[in-house]
């Protein structure tokens, strides 16, 4: 915020501006600037010497003369004494306050031997019935930050679906301080299920991106940098290969990572979702070409590391865009919904017999905890949210009526009001429904009462992740400390 204008104030025509308002009253006319040592020069004692006028006479000859008798040695005004004579109380009187001349001897102004005063001239000075302008405001100085500026760690997840990224530093312990971020959707796994292959046109969109990508870590200094590919490249045929044009076109070298490490990366990054009080938890994280579904019990102890407390985990080789294209996403009726949801339910029936949490599932401090787009939009239309706002989803907690009738809703829509909703829109409006029947297939697995939403994933998780291993929080909690 630009601090407000002071200065000296400017006039013509026998008017005073203050503020661009022109005050017009009884200001005198200084035609060769300010009276002598900074009074204006209304305020001059009429008694003073003639003598004054000769210190802006042009005849320098005459200007030394005078010098050199000691006719215009005068002690300057104090600035308290200018204050007094423009403030609105002063009076000529005010002005008898001078202090008498002094003796000693002035040393001469250069500036005034050339005939400039060291005070920009102003055409009239204001009145004394007006104030002085009142001094520039101050900023309230900023407190400083709790922990000090740290180094900057990246994360890049190209999926099935999206590619996104995430520059970052470490705050307080546990959290970081997103500096920059990218998402697109590029829908790399188009066409994978029927053909087993990436096509031209999903590679080309996906590089596009990675190269905004690329251009935002080339203006940061990065300490460390993970970058990683999922199911998509996984599946392809031509994954490896793929991933070799992009090293070859953008400079970026990915690795392709297997599902236990995606469950881990999906876990760790939302640890500060689950709550003190709480027992246990189901996480699942609804991708494009796969699902991730970990089990975890913090009953008995806690870490500060979410993921060391998995008790069994899966992937699902199933996602929002290949459950679209083979049961179709565009137009979605019930019976076709139900069909989805038993094909995901198929999938699982093998995991959840095999691992349960028993009778942590029936407490009260058991929830669902979903990190995909799937949940997150439902959370946005839960909320009527005229355009997405991840401030106000990160973290919601919706019961388990709350996302049956928001799945419900959904089902009601045709294609394009699906489209028009602002938390959908036209790139997410064929999957959504895709996504809804893949959770609901974990919550008739699973049955609670509380899904809690969050808007992080894989990213997040690689942060979390290189910022602990490189003892970035321990660093910073010490020097934050003093130590």
């Amino acid at each position: 915020m630009k601090d407000p204008e002071s200065g000296a104030s400017n006039a013509s025509n026998g008017g005073a501006s203050d503020g661009g308002k022109v005050l017009n009253g009884t200001a005198d006319t200084v035609k060769n600037g300010p009276g002598p040592h900074g009074v204006p020069a209304h305020h001059r004692q009429e008694s003073q010497p003639d003598s004054q006028e000769g210190r802006f006479d042009k005849n320098p000859k005459k200007r030394a003369r005078r010098r050199r008798r000691g006719k215009s040695k005068q002690t300057p005004v104090s600035t308290e004494q200018t204050l007094a004579a423009t403030s609105p109380v002063a009076t000529p009187a005010d002005a008898s306050n001078t202090p008498a001349k002094s003796g000693k001897k002035r040393r001469p102004n250069r500036f005034r031997r050339r005939g400039r005063s060291g005070v920009k001239p102003a055409d009239a000075v204001a009145p004394a019935a007006f104030a002085l302008p009142a001094p520039p405001l101050r900023e309230t100085p900023r407190q400083e930050p709790r922990y000090p500026a740290g180094p900057l760690y990246a994360a890049l997840d190209l999926g099935t679906n999206n590619c996104r990224l995430l520059v970052a530093s470490p705050t307080r312990p546990g959290q970081f301080r997103v500096v920059d971020a990218f998402s697109r959707i590029v829908r790399l796994g188009e066409g994978l299920g029927a053909t087993g292959r990436l096509s031209a046109n999903a590679m080309n969109r996906a590089i596009e991106a990675l190269k905004i990508c690329r251009d935002k870590l080339d203006n940061h200094d990065v300490r460390r940098a993970r970058l990683i590919a999922t199911e998509a490249c996984r599946q392809a045929e031509n994954g490896e290969e793929f991933l070799g044009r992009v090293k070859e076109e953008t400079g970026l070298e990915l690795e392709i990572i297997n599902r236990q490490t995606e469950a881990r990366l999906a876990v760790s990054g939302c640890g500060t979702l689950v709550e003190r009080e709480t027992d246990a938890v189901v996480l699942f994280d609804i991708g494009g070409g796969s699902s991730e579904i970990a089990l975890i019990d913090v009953s008995e102890r806690r870490s500060p590391r979410l993921a060391e407390h998995i008790i069994a985990w899966t992937s699902l080789p199933v996602g929002v865009v290949t459950l679209a294209e083979r049961f179709g996403g565009r137009d979605v009726t019930t019976d076709n919904f139900a069909v989805m949801v038993n094909h995901v339910a198929d999938l699982l029936n093998d995991f959840s017999e095999r691992h349960k949490l028993g009778d942590l599932v029936k407490s009260q401090n058991f929830h669902l905890l979903g990190t995909s787009g799937t949940v997150t939009t439902l959370a946005g239309i839960h909320l009527g949210l005229e355009r997405y706002d991840r401030r106000r989803i990160d973290g919601i907690w919706m019961q388990n009526d709350d996302v049956t009738e928001m799945t419900s809703r959904l089902l009601s829509w045709s294609f394009d009001e699906r489209v028009a909703n602002p938390c959908i829109g036209a790139d997410r409006a064929d999957l959504v429904l895709a996504g809804c029947a893949i959770l609901d297939a974990i919550r008739n697995v699973w049955p609670s009462q509380k899904l809690r939403v969050a808007d992080r994933g894989l990213r997040e998780g690689i942060l979390t992740e290189l910022m602990s291993r490189d003892g970035a929080w321990r660093n910073r909690w010490h020097r934050a400390q003093g130590a």
